[in-house]
């Protein structure tokens, strides 16, 4: 990246032999073949080849980006052809002076270089002052950047960590409950066969990024300004693939069906994630694959109902049982217990048996059995005849409140 001052004194168009009217079209065929003459794979120890190697470059990087080409011809035309020239002139030129005319403080010659960290005098540290003191490089980048210029580039063409995939299971209640292993049949992205994740088709092999040298990202000046950003040549991936893969169309990647056994754990609600750490999307350029999350779908049961940790059931008695007391066997979903209901058992009691409901970390959940007297639709003549006998043997009224209440209502 160059500075304020060599973004206006460089003649961009000229360091690529193209006319300032050129389009992109034209600029981009230039740089292709003028990174090709001057790589330096192809002029190893060639010190001028690499040194116009990096002027293509950043030729390239300002005119190929229509706001910065804008950017540069207007500076251009600001300062006139001749580039930016601290002290070779005065009134109206502005490069050594303010626009109109006006020379700086004590008539001398007002050189903008100063102010941007250039050839400043020595502050108080010790070091070159100006405002690219202040800002910590940003004004002035030079060739291979500074440590957070090579951190950002390392990060981009670095290992990158692959993509988290999602998907479904429908389980059925005791499955959720008890907990299962199911296989899962998905598709999600993974390393092209046919190119083994290199992008390009068989036979050939990417190249490094003329224009970023395989850092992945390219530096730019907005103003005064420096900006970090990825290469657009190669997308951030510091190679580019001039034959691209014809199954994966140069990504390296391509959705494929796979099947993985996934073991769920006892005691999941409908609705629940749950994260697979490293069994999602795999990793470019030897990152770690991304996480599985697996959404849970729960059905419904028969029987069964369920309450946070317990589980609910009801239980049809006949009004024998629950007048005169029985033991029941009830279901469970890993088997059946034993449940005494005590003689005199309203319709509606629950019951607690312990340990019988969803497992858990530390106790399971219990299971609440709810018991609800049947009354039967139809009656023989015989069971009417003992029904009537059973009423008028029992001596209490079961609603004497109401009754109260309305004997109250009718004495008004």
């Amino acid at each position: 990246m160059s500075s304020t001052r060599d973004f206006i004194e460089k003649d961009y168009y000229a360091a690529l032999g193209v006319p300032k009217d050129a389009d992109a079209a034209a600029i981009k065929k230039a740089y292709r073949q003028l990174a090709r003459e001057l790589h330096p794979d192809k002029n190893p120890g060639n010190a001028q080849a690499e040194t116009r190697f990096k002027e293509v470059s950043e030729a390239y990087d300002v005119l190929s980006d229509p706001k910065r080409r804008a950017e540069y011809d207007d500076a251009r035309r600001l300062f006139g052809s001749g580039g930016f020239r601290p002290g070779a002139g005065g009134a109206g030129g502005f490069p050594g002076g303010f626009p109109g005319g006006s020379a700086g403080a004590g008539g001398q010659p007002f050189d903008l270089g100063d102010l941007f960290g250039g050839a400043g005098a020595p502050n108080a540290g010790g070091r070159a002052g100006g405002i690219g003191d202040l800002f910590g490089g940003l004004f002035t980048g030079g060739a291979s950047g500074g440590a957070g210029t090579r951190s950002r580039q390392q990060a981009a063409s670095g290992p990158a960590r692959g993509q988290d995939v999602e998907t479904e299971a429908t389980l059925a209640f005791d499955e959720a409950v008890l907990g299962v292993t199911v296989p899962l049949r998905m598709q999600s992205p993974g390393t092209c066969p046919t190119c083994a994740g290199s992008g390009a088709k068989p036979g050939t092999s990417p190249h490094t990024c003329p224009v970023c040298n395989g850092a992945g990202v390219t530096s730019r000046s907005q103003g005064a300004f420096a900006f970090s950003e990825p290469c657009r040549e190669c997308r951030g991936t510091g190679s580019v693939v001039d034959d691209p893969c014809s199954t994966c169309a140069g990504s390296g990647v391509t959705n494929q069906t796979r099947t993985i056994t996934v073991r769920i754990p006892a005691g999941v609600r409908d609705g629940q994630r749950i994260r697979l750490a490293g069994k999602g999307a795999p990793g470019r350029r030897g990152g770690p694959a991304g996480d599985l999350f697996v959404v849970v779908h729960v059905s419904g049961h028969d029987l069964f109902g369920r309450s946070g940790e317990d589980l609910t059931l009801t239980v049809p008695v006949s009004f024998a049982e629950a007048a005169l007391g029985t033991t029941l066997t009830v279901p469970t979903l890993d088997g059946s217990v034993s449940l005494k209901v005590p003689a005199g058992t309203a319709s509606g009691r629950t019951f607690r048996v312990r340990g019988r409901g969803v497992p858990g970390k530390g106790s399971a959940g219990d299971l609440l059995v709810t018991v609800e007297v049947a009354v039967p639709q139809r009656l023989t003549p015989g069971a009417r005849e003992a029904v009537e006998k059973l009423a008028a043997e029992l001596p209490d009224d079961p609603r004497p409140e109401v009754t109260a209440a309305l004997r109250r209502g009718g004495s008004r």
